[in-house]
């Protein structure tokens, strides 16, 4: 009989959390959804991208990765080896004034989300284009995996992933 992975797992659980806040809340609109197998690494990539409804500037997509080397612990239950998941969240948003807002973005982030987890803002354009705005990728990295003990927290992550949505949208 099948055994589900940790990823297997919280994907599911991500997903099912994530779909309801889309069709029975009607809070967000999802834009995007990517289940991938990466057969180069032998590793797995789930990402599911949406916004706010009725704000659409401003996605947020969260990424669910496991490795080959994870995988493997939980399969042949290595001793030793704590298998999980690396978590990691993006938002992708228009910038115009890039010191001022980049600088709102880290403070208001740094408020919502705990001191640990790492920020990053990496801006880009489209080479001859209008450069008055910059799309900000900002990344939200998690220092630990995840496995099914952390399922119960995924429903309080979501409300920090909703309400830097409408903080972003603000900014």
């Amino acid at each position: 009989m099948y055994d589900p992975t940790i990823f297997d797992n919280l994907k599911v659980a991500f997903e099912n959390q994530v779909y309801d806040l889309d069709n029975l809340e009607n809070e967000i609109t999802i834009t995007n959804r990517i289940d991938r197998m990466d057969f180069a690494v032998m590793g797995r990539e789930f990402t599911i991208e949406f916004t706010l409804v009725d704000l659409p500037d401003v996605t947020a997509e969260i990424v669910l990765e496991a490795s080959l080397e994870n995988t493997a612990a939980e399969i042949m239950e290595l001793p030793g080896k704590n298998p999980g998941c690396s978590l990691l969240l993006r938002f992708y948003k228009r910038v115009h004034n890039v010191t001022k807002q980049c600088k709102e973005i880290d403070q208001a982030l740094k408020e919502i989300w705990e001191a640990d987890q790492k920020l990053t803002q990496t801006l880009s354009f489209m080479y001859e284009h209008d450069t008055s705005s910059y799309l900000n990728t900002i990344e939200v990295s998690f220092n630990h995996l995840i496995d099914e003990e952390h399922m119960d927290e995924i429903e309080e992550f979501l409300e920090h992933v909703l309400e830097s949505l409408e903080v972003l949208n603000e900014i």
